[in-house]
């Protein structure tokens, strides 16, 4: 199935842990350490841990700083206006989707921002990547359409089926593996971002 069809699919629990994950990769454009959004993943291996969720997700918007209350949604495509450089972008990214994310953990809204998420997250690691990426657009991606994907890309979208296929299969146990993989894609991030920094330099 391609990515939009097992989002279509995903249970409350799947599409939670679809976006969470999609931040937690791209946490280091946010300056926050690998835990800072542990507590969230905690509060998914159990039905009780939806009520915490507003909570916690408060607690770590205070860690990572920043105003996030007013945040127009993150729908992860809009258009920043192009005054910035490619990684700006992707922090701005980054932001709204923490700044979208819902504070009540019901499905219909837990949805609408897994998919903005792995929109975002997709267009994060496509302006992020040295090489092109030679689709008009992720959406294509998303949708199945695979052909000439730069490697960050190809690379990221391997990783949110790969989250969907876990929760959808697994249940609450796929959410171990599920972080696994997440933790990977951080660290991925992580030397990209680091690699543009020191050229910069």
């Amino acid at each position: 199935m391609s990515l939009v069809e097992l989002i279509g699919q995903a249970d409350e629990r799947g599409l939670a842990a679809s976006g969470l994950a999609c931040l937690d990769r791209c946490i280091p454009l946010l300056g926050g350490d690998d835990e800072v959004l542990r507590p969230l993943w905690a509060g998914l291996a159990d039905d009780a841990g939806a009520a915490e969720w507003g909570a916690r997700l408060e607690q770590v918007r205070g860690k990572l700083g920043g105003e996030f209350g007013t945040a127009d949604g993150g729908d992860g495509e809009s258009d920043v206006g192009g005054t910035g450089s490619g990684e700006d972008e992707a922090v701005l990214l980054a932001r709204r989707m923490l700044a979208a994310a819902p504070v009540e953990r019901s499905a219909a809204g837990i949805r609408v921002w897994a998919d903005a998420c792995s929109v975002a997250a997709l267009r994060i690691h496509r302006l992020l990547d040295p090489l092109k990426d030679a689709g008009e657009s992720v959406d294509a991606r998303r949708e199945g359409r695979t052909e000439g994907m730069s490697p960050l890309v190809a690379a990221e979208l391997r990783r949110q089926i790969t989250v969907l296929e876990l929760l959808a299969g697994h249940g609450p146990a796929g959410l171990r593996p599920a972080l696994e993989v997440s933790t990977e894609g951080r660290r991925v991030l992580r030397a990209v971002v680091s690699r543009r920094s020191r050229r910069r330099g």
